[in-house]
């Protein structure tokens, strides 16, 4: 079979493919094999081989190359196989959303959570689900900004807790909290267990930052900027991740900003640490949860944001109204 014009009669035929159909093709089209596909989706291979033809037919379309080895897509096929994954993930969606309209609080429930976060919330963000919603299914995902807003642009992910403003077009943030900065410098530091730190010292201290993508340098940066820093000045060595950078303020190459939420866990039993508190007003971040305008789960977010700031008070951090 070809891809051509075949009038409106061979519209009103494509129309007849139906979902299954879709998903044997789209099992196919991951898998390469009908074994396999079968398998992966829980039908006879007869079968599955029978509802792919049958999509060939209703859409006019060689979708595959069958050989004696092994099964390939046609170039067809291969495009057909994004718009049938997308058909078959907004399908998956909309039953999700219904479920979530029908029964709050039950289901799946993917969060994206960033790495600067992650290990320092997830201890009161799990206990409060496990308390307030068992019958969740919460799934955690550790991503940075960009990915995790294309991930809930693209319905991959529910909801998000980062760090805010975000300021993106279809995207409502719901805050949480504020939480300080603090100077990590080495023991023997000039700067070290001081608690009123003029912001004015940025300008000229070695500043150790995590690597370009994460949202904590830009605000550090943000942060040194606003005191009178020079752009990336003096900013030599970078790290993947906060405990790496927290090392590397331990063997002397520099100081860092760390949140306040992180420096229990990032610094306890380090002797070779000190830290150092900003005078009035200190700088800050805002963190929030971050859900699709517009979502069907609005409410049952809404409600979870409420819980979350009231788990949060024990924490180093001051509540948003």
């Amino acid at each position: 079979m070809a891809v051509g014009n075949r009038g409106a009669g061979s519209v009103k035929q494509a129309r007849q493919a139906t979902l299954a159909q879709l998903r044997a093709f789209a099992a196919v089209a991951e898998h390469l094999h009908f074994r396999d596909a079968a398998a992966a989706i829980g039908m006879s291979q007869p079968a599955l081989s029978g509802a792919v033809s049958a999509l060939e037919e209703a859409l006019g379309v060689q979708l595959l190359e069958r050989t004696t080895r092994k099964v390939l897509l046609s170039p067809a096929g291969e495009r057909i196989a994004v718009r049938a994954r997308a058909v078959l993930d907004a399908m998956g969606g909309l039953l999700e959303e219904a479920e979530a309209v029908r029964a709050p609080f039950t289901g799946v429930l993917r969060l994206g959570v960033i790495p600067t976060v992650a290990p320092y919330l997830l201890p009161t963000v799990l206990g409060l689900f496990r308390r307030r919603y068992p019958r969740l299914d919460l799934q955690v995902h550790e991503e940075q900004t960009a990915s995790l807003l294309e991930g809930l642009a693209g319905g991959r992910l529910d909801l998000l807790l980062l760090a805010v403003p975000l300021a993106v077009p279809g995207v409502t943030e719901l805050p949480l909290f504020d939480e300080d900065f603090v100077l990590l410098t080495p023991r023997e530091h000039p700067l070290a267990d001081r608690r009123d730190i003029p912001h004015e010292e940025l300008r000229g201290l070695q500043l150790l930052l995590l690597d370009e993508g994460h949202c904590l340098r830009d605000q550090a940066l943000d942060i040194c900027h606003d005191a009178g820093r020079t752009t990336g000045a003096d900013v030599t060595t970078t790290a993947a991740g906060l405990s790496t950078l927290v090392q590397l303020v331990a063997g002397g190459l520099g100081v860092t900003l760390l949140p306040r939420t992180a420096l229990r866990l990032e610094t306890a039993r380090n002797e070779h640490l000190a830290t150092g508190y900003f005078a009035e007003p200190a700088p800050s971040r805002r963190i929030a949860l971050a859900m699709r305008t517009g979502t069907a789960r609005e409410a049952e977010f809404r409600a979870v944001a409420d819980a979350l700031r009231e788990a949060v008070r024990p924490l180093p951090v001051w509540l948003t109204d």
